[in-house]
């Protein structure tokens, strides 16, 4: 199995434009820009997503840590497991980078069945939720379940839209910082 992470980003902004590195008031600055604008994807989330999404990161880093993971940062780049066309739709001016998987070291990456919100907040009987997966964890779920990239293109059958990588440094990202 050939398997590659894909960054979606907004062509005028650039990859790898992170929320999470900046300090709490420059986020909430940003966020609170982004849904004045309301023209994205991004601009329909609620007053509190930055405090949610620290208290997610923190929870999925710590989860990492527990299964061997070595993060350098302590919040990670967001890229997904195979392509998600869907993605694009959440920017105005849509890009994607697509880097191979090898060139991630199992201890530098994470992986959520789904976005990081619904697969650590939702409360179902799914056997993959409010779990984190290291690179030959994910394997073993695709083989089980599929891409939710294929099975749930839509969305109508929950929240899974694709597998997200948490990318837990810089090393191999920096290359593609603009």
């Amino acid at each position: 199995m050939t398997l590659n992470l894909y960054h979606y980003f907004d062509r005028d902004i650039g990859p790898f434009r992170n929320l999470s590195k900046l300090t709490r008031v420059e986020s909430e600055v940003v966020s609170n820009q982004i849904r004045l604008e309301g023209n994205t994807f991004a601009s329909r989330r609620s007053e509190d997503y930055m405090s949610i999404r620290r208290e997610l990161e923190s929870a999925a880093r710590n989860q990492f840590i527990a299964k061997g993971g070595n993060p350098q940062n302590p919040f990670p780049h967001y890229m997904t497991l195979g392509a998600c066309d869907w993605l694009k739709s959440w920017y105005a001016s849509p890009d994607v980078l697509e880097i191979p998987w090898d060139h991630f070291a199992e201890e530098s990456v994470s992986f959520t069945y789904g976005d990081l919100f619904p697969t650590m907040r939702y409360r179902d009987d799914k056997p993959y939720r409010q779990q984190v997966y290291t690179k030959s964890e994910i394997v073993e779920l695709i083989e089980k379940y599929g891409f939710p990239q294929d099975w749930n293109r839509d969305g109508d059958k929950g929240p899974e839209r694709y597998i997200e990588a948490q990318i837990w440094d810089e090393e191999v990202i920096g290359r593609y910082l603009l």
